[in-house]
């Protein structure tokens, strides 16, 4: 992830719309809202709105708004979602979803930075960011027309991709600490660590939900123990089962390892700029064996020039 971080600390500085890629509960809506919260904007609204939450026949409205008498029920005039993020950020989750003439309109806003609520025909100027998520290939999508190809270029200015949580390994521990510390406060616990045994769990298991899975584990453990510490008998038996007690302690060396070499070849790329000759030259490294670790990683030469 610290490639991913090091994205954020670049785009923060501007207003360019972002795209971020990955598998469901990777934790979009937290670089999201990382990237929001750590720009000039910060105090200006946030909104998150899910694109596949809602018939169809919902969205426009919510999206865009709507005057009095526009459709049945509509008996005053409503901002949407775009009006309440003015001057701040809106994020568009599952933005794959949305339908053909949804994503016209969007691409109407991406361009000319107006909206339209439904049942009128002004123009309502709005200042946002756009941080659009999807777990699907748009690029794909598009090639198939259920994906406008404009819109996809537009979204698609500054991608980020998140690797899944199993890819992951030197994240989990961090995430972990993390939201046993908010759920402790939110539950009213003092919890101070989790307990070796447990992190090896956390270590080993594969993840199949990604972050939110992770979250859930913890809000259930936070909220069974009764010590201070979370240990492994508090976890699900999906974890505590998952492999042999060896396995475990073997998966948490080759993900201490992992976390250490990521760090090195980060470090090196970032002082020689990208320049992959320099950088293997100083890990005593082949170029070949450096783009083939920075592959595994799923690093990229070029965001660190």
């Amino acid at each position: 992830m610290l490639e991913v971080y090091a994205l954020i600390s670049k785009i923060i500085k501007t207003r360019s719309t972002v795209l971020i890629l990955g598998e469901s509960g990777v934790g979009k809506e937290l670089v999201a809202s990382a990237i929001h919260y750590n720009s000039s904007e910060a105090s200006k609204p946030f909104v998150t709105f899910n694109c596949a939450a809602l018939p169809e026949s919902v969205i426009e409205s919510e999206l865009f708004g709507h005057e009095k008498g526009a459709f049945t029920g509509a008996d005053k005039p409503r901002k949407g979602r775009f009006e309440e993020a003015d001057g701040g950020t809106i994020f568009l989750d599952e933005i794959g979803e949305l339908s053909l003439p949804i994503q016209a309109k969007l691409l109407r806003v991406l361009q000319e930075r107006t909206i339209e609520r439904v049942g009128s025909n002004q123009k309502i100027r709005i200042d946002i960011r756009v941080i659009a998520a999807t777990n699907r290939d748009l690029k794909q999508m598009a090639s198939e027309g259920k994906f406008r190809e404009d819109l996809y270029y537009r979204l698609n200015v500054f991608p980020i991709v998140i690797p899944p949580l199993r890819d992951r390994n030197s994240d989990i521990i961090a995430l972990a600490e993390f939201f046993v510390s908010s759920f402790a406060r939110q539950f009213g616990k003092e919890i101070t660590a989790i307990s070796q045994s447990a992190q090896e769990m956390l270590l080993v298991y594969p993840w199949p939900g990604n972050v939110r899975e992770l979250e859930n584990v913890i809000e259930r453990a936070v909220i069974l123990v009764d010590e201070n510490v979370i240990d492994g008998d508090d976890l699900p038996l999906s974890l505590q089962s998952s492999v042999a007690p060896e396995a475990t302690k073997q998966a948490g060396l080759v993900a201490k390892v992992n976390s250490v070499e990521y760090g090195m070849i980060v470090e090196a790329l970032t002082a020689h700029k990208g320049n992959i000759t320099a950088t293997a030259e100083s890990l005593s490294l082949t170029r070949r064996t450096l783009s083939l670790k920075m592959q595994k990683f799923g690093m990229n030469y070029k965001h660190y020039r």
